[in-house]
């Protein structure tokens, strides 16, 4: 008997949304709550699970295909978890295609085992990967089954594939060991080829790229920039990382710290903590902060809840939790609902200076950089300090200059001198 799968409920106003991987393939033994399908919806990828146990009988769309909530995605024959006798399947299409767009010079040069695994279903070494992970293993040329995965269900990630390929080139040779074959050469190019590829972009993408035009187009943005002398906060957390890494579990980070000092300077300014709705301005008695983190699909925004009424170990604890499930592709609609201000640390890709664009509805954004020596005067002596220019983009409608740049001189004391964070100064 058939059991249809549908496309569950994707969260409050998302209504549909993209196919982005299979993750079995018809004839595989799937169990009750087993995931088979990934969708992406405008924020997040969600896992669709079987309703039953048994076996998939078969795909009723392609990887692409856009779908709308309670559409039928795939059929499972419950109770039949025996593997199905028939002739090794072909490449699925979405694989074939991409497949198609790298040359075939690339292609040629795998080796058999990762040609398999490269999309074509192969025996008990094959290893499930999304496009852009397959795309990675073969632009590093790395074998998939050699790599730990640390993916939702131990599956590959693109950070993963690049990892590996890094640790392979950093591994030195054991002069010892017998040589190993050399990898059949890549055909050069011809000289004066010029190549292109068209990706589509995701439904995440196509999203990221509406909201912050949209930011643009409907919001009066402008950015106050100040530096911050980070002496202070590197000679707490040297003081005190290791008992709070045992009283805690966590680490002793800087956004803990950002958090608390952009919650003390939100209470002092709620025009920077507000947003329009119409002909209103709609304040809060509390502080959300959106904290911005790198997915392996794009930006995502997860919300620290009632941030002002955490503690530091609560915040430290609460956006390493965001980071870990954001890599693995396991964040929720919930997660990322809400937010009153955000935090975009560009600092740990190394940018030096930003203006960074609010996140709709928000009407600021606080952007953190890099940090670096540079020479300062401190009472009438040049000595080097520890910098880190902070830069807060924010909507000119609501917020007046004034209100903005007293709302960072707030952060940027709180951070020279902690104690303001401890005493509400």
């Amino acid at each position: 008997m058939s059991t249809e799968v549908k496309v569950p409920t994707l969260g409050e106003s998302v209504t549909e949304a993209t196919v982005g991987e299979w993750l079995k393939q018809p004839g595989d033994a799937v169990a009750v709550d087993e995931p088979i399908a990934s969708l992406e919806t405008d924020k997040v990828a969600v896992e669709v699970p079987s309703p039953v146990a048994g076996r998939l009988e078969s795909h009723a769309v392609e990887v692409g295909a856009t779908v709308e909530v309670g559409a039928v995605i795939a059929l499972v024959t419950a109770g039949d978890t025996a593997p199905a006798e028939k002739a090794p399947a072909a490449q699925p299409k979405a694989d074939k295609a991409l497949a198609d767009k790298q040359s075939s010079d690339e292609i040629a040069a795998l080796p058999d085992d990762k040609a398999a695994a490269s999309g074509a279903p192969a025996g008990d070494g094959s290893v499930t990967m999304s496009p852009a992970v397959r795309r990675a293993v073969i632009e590093h040329g790395v074998d998939p089954t050699s790599i730990k995965g640390t993916g939702k269900d131990g599956r590959l990630t693109k950070e993963d594939v690049i990892a590996a390929a890094e640790a392979k080139k950093a591994a030195p040779s054991d002069a010892s060991a017998p040589a190993a074959p050399a990898p059949a050469p890549v055909p050069a190019a011809a000289k004066g080829e010029r190549r292109e590829e068209r990706v589509k972009m995701t439904r995440m993408r196509q999203t990221i790229a509406k909201r912050l035009k949209g930011a643009q187009d409907n919001a009066a943005l402008l950015t106050t920039f100040n530096d911050c002398d980070m002496t202070a906060v590197i000679e707490a957390r040297e003081a005190y990382k290791d008992l709070f890494a045992k009283k805690h579990g966590i680490k002793l980070g800087f956004m803990s710290f950002f958090a608390k000092a952009a919650c003390l300077a939100l209470k002092d300014v709620p025009a920077v903590n507000a947003y329009i709705d119409g002909d209103e301005i709609v304040y809060h008695d509390y502080v959300d902060i959106s904290v911005a983190v790198s997915a392996p699909n794009g930006l995502v925004v997860p919300v620290v809840r009632s941030a002002d009424a955490m503690s530091f170990a609560e915040i430290e604890l609460a956006i390493a939790d965001f980071g870990k499930r954001a890599k693995e592709g396991a964040l929720t609609m919930d997660d990322m609902a809400g937010g009153t201000f955000t935090i975009s640390n560009g600092g740990v890709f190394g940018s030096l200076m930003s203006t960074p664009i609010i996140n709709p509805p928000q009407s600021a954004v606080l952007g953190l950089h890099r940090i670096e020596d540079r020479p300062v005067a401190r009472n009438g002596e040049v000595v080097i300090r520890p910098m880190m220019y902070l830069a807060l983009s924010y909507d000119h409608r609501i917020i007046d200059g004034r209100e903005a740049v007293t709302a960072l001189k707030i952060m940027k004391e709180a951070i020279e001198d902690p104690m303001r964070l401890l005493i509400d100064l």
